[in-house]
């Protein structure tokens, strides 16, 4: 991106209010704005109603979506402040946890912007649950019941609905598992929400329920048919959104009490399920938790061998169980990089790892080649790949105050 981009585009915005809205052809208008850097395409829309038309329209939308895919690509941080977790949600900037982007592309890693929460809910914190195409999905701990879509680069939200309430609680306890991503098809975005349930009073397995938001609709629904087997059991977050479906480390017992573990996988244009199996593990890491993350197109398995070691498996083929491969072991590297926790990866390929100190570094999978990434965060960090959009901007949304 040109150094000059941001000049360029102040002026051109500038001199848009003398120009007659009509002095270029469409095409050619269209090909220079989707050009601009977000904040100035969102100026243009105080021009005239033709441009204001022109970039809330869906096909314009699209056409901006597809070119940011094609350009720059970020990181997205999302960092607590020690100072944030400790206190909770207060309403000034060193308390609250903030979403710094990063340059994916670039030898030193730059932080090109960053913004901060929405909204305040007294003491209540928010935590990531997905990004795509710009959206970051945001839920409240614990229940899960609050959910926020956020499109942070144009300023705007949508509060979503509460899901259906849960039934008569006592006599169980329940986990609750979710993911966001965009059904392929349609390019409606979709949240899931698993609630698994399980008797207190007995040793039945437990029961899951899957409701499922809908953007487009604005409504919730729950899913009664193609649901997993009953046993299953998901391992809540985090979740994986590859191709058009959400991915979850589940589990069930069989008729041998032998307990299985596969990836459970959620188409979101059908809303059916199915699974995926696990990598051929070694005796001794078949009990290892497991976490799931993208990788590129297809997943990753993490798996936290020891203090000092952690497995790293790569689906070399989307969906074909058989090309998952362990890539690499990383060791304890001393004190400073001890206990490594796998956050997803670069565009290069090199994996993320949040270390004990909270500290972000990148180690290549082929070299071992450890770079210090210069950010830190405590306690819940997420980490995904972003583009900016202007998803939501033809949509009826809230106006953050930021």
């Amino acid at each position: 991106m040109s150094d000059n981009l941001p000049e360029l585009s102040k002026s051109f915005t500038e001199k848009a209010v003398m120009w007659d809205s009509h002095s270029l052809p469409p095409e050619i208008l269209v090909d220079i704005i989707i050009r601009l850097p977000i904040k100035s395409i969102i100026t243009c829309t105080s021009v005239c109603k033709t441009w204001k038309s022109l970039v809330q329209n869906p096909s314009f939308i699209s056409d901006h979506l597809r070119h940011s895919h094609s350009t720059t690509k970020y990181l997205l941080f999302s960092l607590y402040s020690k100072t944030a977790w400790q206190l909770g949600r207060i309403p000034h900037e060193q308390g609250k946890e903030h979403y710094a982007l990063h340059w994916d592309d670039n030898q030193d890693f730059n932080e090109y912007t960053k913004f901060y929460f929405p909204l305040l809910h007294g003491q209540e914190r928010f935590r990531v649950v997905g990004t795509c195409n710009g959206l970051i999905c945001l839920a409240n701990y614990i229940c899960c019941d609050t959910f926020i879509i956020w499109n942070p680069c144009i300023r705007k939200f949508v509060q979503v609905s509460r899901p259906l309430p849960l039934p008569n609680i006592p006599p169980f306890r329940y986990s609750v598992s979710v993911g966001f991503g965009i059904d392929s098809k349609t390019s409606d975005y979709k949240v899931a929400r698993i609630l698994s349930f399980r008797d207190r009073n007995s040793a039945s397995p437990p029961k899951l329920e899957v409701e499922v938001y809908s953007l487009a609709t604005a409504e919730w629904k729950t899913l009664t048919t193609a649901l997993p087997p009953t046993g299953t059991d998901c391992y809540g977050n985090p979740h994986a959104s590859v191709n058009g479906a959400l991915h979850w480390v589940a589990s069930r017992r069989t008729k041998d009490n032998m307990l299985i573990k596969f990836v459970m996988v959620l188409d979101l244009e059908d809303e059916v399920f199915s699974e995926i199996a696990m990598p051929k593990f070694a005796e001794n890491e078949r009990n290892l938790p497991s976490t799931i993350s993208a990788y590129g197109n297809s997943l990753a398995l993490y798996q936290e061998v020891s203090m000092n070691y952690l497995n790293i498996w790569l689906m070399k083929e989307y969906g074909n169980a058989s090309s998952w491969t362990k890539v690499v072991i990383l060791a304890d590297q001393g004190p400073r990089y001890y206990r490594p926790s796998a956050k997803g990866f670069r565009k290069s390929g090199e994996v993320i790892l949040k270390m004990n100190d909270t500290k972000f570094i990148s180690r290549d999978l082929e070299t071992q080649e450890i770079k210090d990434l210069g950010n830190a965060g405590y306690y819940h960090t997420y980490v995904d790949y972003y583009v900016e959009s202007l998803v939501l901007n033809d949509k009826k949304s809230q106006l953050c105050s930021y």
